[in-house]
């Protein structure tokens, strides 16, 4: 019996070409991008994965070359493939942290920020709380399941060695850049809104009583309006978080179709 492996290198190349598109978006996602994940687990997801898909995507071997210049430009190319998906979801996320952010200065818990590792900065605990949540929505949701979909389709839509950087796919990425600041008002517009009525009521409590120190009443009170109704505003969020969730996969589509 003969116990050798043939593996040709254009198989090596396939494989090689799908666990770096493969680690492009792992290493963007959210989840899988937290720098407290070790090394070694992610390695190891991102090669099972790719072992994964190594047979069920079909790719022809007669488009690869022995040319070391034209096989760089195809890693260079799968790189930046699983950037952009990935990116698409982190800019998503960012418009969600972006509205924590704005929630916590508003009630003045500004000073009390703790470094997140997963973006490493500091940002507010309600960023934090705000960004935790819609990481579980996205869960529940069974969104990351999008992203492994996107993965499989984009084998198709876009061959290696195939993809092309033009107008229409920036348009779309600094689209979704300006999206980011949408989503951070849209998310933040509900407690902001109750929070400007809390300071009315105080500049409007310091006029009729200037002996008052308003500025030490109002802080306490700012924050815990501030939790009380961030609590009061989950089931919202909820369903903001499953909106934008769900349209993840229209947007990978339209990325993918531009490539």
């Amino acid at each position: 019996m003969d116990g050798t492996i043939n593996i040709s290198l254009p198989q090596v190349q396939i494989f090689l070409l799908i666990f770096l598109r493969v680690s492009a978006i792992m290493l963007m996602v959210p989840i899988f991008d937290n720098k407290s994940i070790p090394l070694l687990f992610k390695a190891g997801l991102v090669f099972s994965i790719s072992i994964i898909l190594f047979p069920v995507v079909n790719i022809n071997e007669n488009i690869f070359t022995y040319k070391p210049v034209y096989f760089a430009i195809g890693v260079a190319s799968e790189i930046m493939i699983g950037a952009i998906i990935g990116l698409s979801v982190k800019l998503l996320f960012a418009g969600i942290q972006l509205a924590g952010q704005l929630n916590g200065i508003q009630m003045g818990l500004s000073m009390s920020s703790t470094l997140d590792p997963t973006i490493n900065a500091n940002i507010t605990t309600v960023s934090q709380f705000i960004n935790m949540f819609a990481l579980l929505i996205f869960l529940i949701t069974n969104a990351h399941h999008l992203i492994l979909r996107a993965l499989v389709e984009s084998f198709a839509i876009i061959p290696p060695f195939d993809f092309q950087l033009n107008k229409q796919l920036m348009e779309i990425i600094i689209n979704l850049g300006g999206n980011m600041f949408v989503i951070g008002v849209k998310v933040a517009a509900p407690l902001m809104a109750v929070l400007l009525l809390v300071s009315v009521a105080f500049a409007l409590t310091a006029r009729t009583a200037p002996q008052m120190n308003i500025m030490f009443v109002a802080m306490p009170v700012k924050i815990f309006v501030g939790l009380l109704f961030l609590g009061f505003f989950l089931p919202l969020f909820d369903t903001i978080f499953q909106q934008l969730f769900s349209g993840l996969g229209k947007e990978f589509m339209l990325l993918l179709k531009h490539m």
